[in-house]
């Protein structure tokens, strides 16, 4: 079965760092933006295995919104 999943990608001077926000704890990091996609990827698959179809359907369920604002400081 195919699920949609929100996925947040950070990137710093160490890497990369992605997230599944509707999936607590499911996260990972990687050198590259394409090996960061890759390993998030397979982690939520597996997260997904361990439980069950309704638990699925109840943590995906919600809706991520992602926005950026600019803000003034000073």
């Amino acid at each position: 079965m195919k699920y949609k999943v929100s996925i947040v990608i950070e990137k710093d001077k160490y890497g990369y760092y992605a997230y599944c926000p509707q999936l607590e704890g499911c996260q990972t990091q990687g050198d590259s933006f394409e090996e960061v996609l890759n390993n998030i990827k397979e982690a939520v698959e597996l997260y997904l295995e361990t439980i069950p179809k309704d638990e699925i359907d109840a943590l995906l369920s919600k809706e991520i919104l992602n926005t950026s604002l600019e803000v003034k400081v000073g």
